[in-house]
């Protein structure tokens, strides 16, 4: 009897404990939800609070209309004029697009609906595997080969330039807009697709007008989120396409990106609370609008094209 009492009380005591815990959990996990509610709260009034001790000094239509960006010059050579930043990260932005949504959504088609399972289980790791290489790593490749093949291709391209960029930038992304279109088209049900089988379509047209339109939402949020990541990349693109804010369309000429110029101009001699200093705000500020637009825009589509199953 003694032994049954000791194990009825063991068992009370660990019933307890565990109860116990279970009460702090809701609790940890708030606190965990409110860390990140005001770490990005923090972060909006750090950009808001310094940007405008920059427009209390550069006009607001000056800064989005000017053609010449020369913040780290002398006083009364600088100018402050985004465009050149903004359509450099433009420029990388597109032309990362170009490479990396037609090879990423035809690698998850093939990937969901072509290859055999021993394959998908090779490949989408490997894939995967680029995702996590370091950005400087990519920018010291782009710099090492592909910027000397292109340089043979086309002899008149600067060394650093934003096709190179974009090739490296594009290639980054690749992985991401791959396995998550991937994932996103191997969740539309089996059995949607075995009723456009049954209707006689082929393999191809399964793929085409049934998964992936089914699917659209997904693969619309990994589109966002690469492009997202090739706005905002910073090591890969200041390597490779070099520090001039030039107001140029050719992608042979070295341009500066935004992200570029914040990494120019935190790792250089300028003075705290000087106006060079408050203009790495003022790009930040930019870079936030435009991904936050960005990711605006992504969620509408993913809400407005969502299915439901």
């Amino acid at each position: 009897m003694s032994q049954l009492a000791e194990r009825k009380n063991f068992f009370r005591k660990e019933k307890t404990w565990k109860t116990k815990m279970e009460s702090l959990i809701p609790g940890f996990l708030l606190v965990c939800g409110l860390i990140s509610v005001l770490t990005t709260v923090g972060i909006v009034f750090t950009l808001i609070k310094e940007t405008a001790s920059f427009f209390a000094e550069v006009p607001f239509v000056e800064f989005i209309t000017g053609t010449k960006w020369t913040a780290l010059f002398s006083e009364d050579q600088r100018e402050f004029g985004i465009l050149p930043l903004l359509v450099g990260s433009l420029q990388i932005t597109l032309g990362a697009a170009i490479v990396a949504l037609p090879l990423g959504i035809g690698s998850a088609i093939y990937l969901s609906e072509y290859a055999p399972d021993r394959i998908r289980r090779i490949i989408k790791p490997i894939l995967e595997v680029l995702a996590g290489i370091p950005t400087i790593v990519y920018g010291y490749f782009g710099i090492t080969f592909v910027t000397p093949l292109l340089r043979n291709l086309f002899p008149g391209m600067d060394f650093f330039n934003a096709l190179s960029a974009s090739l490296v930038v594009g290639f980054m992304i690749l992985p991401m807009i791959a396995s998550l279109s991937e994932d996103a088209m191997r969740a539309v049900p089996r059995n949607i697709r075995e009723a456009a089988y049954g209707l006689g379509s082929t393999r191809l047209e399964v793929s085409l007008k049934v998964v992936l339109p089914a699917a659209l939402s997904g693969i619309v949020a990994s589109f966002v989120l690469a492009l997202s990541r090739a706005v905002g990349e910073t090591m890969a693109v200041t390597i490779v396409a070099g520090s001039t804010p030039n107001l140029s369309f050719s992608y042979f000429e070295s341009i500066q990106t935004m992200t570029a110029f914040m990494v120019q101009a935190a790792t250089g001699d300028i003075s705290y609370h000087s106006l060079s200093y408050y203009s790495i705000y003022a790009v930040g500020a930019t870079l936030f609008v435009i991904t936050l637009i960005m990711n605006l825009l992504a969620l509408y589509i993913s809400r407005r094209y969502k299915e439901e199953y």
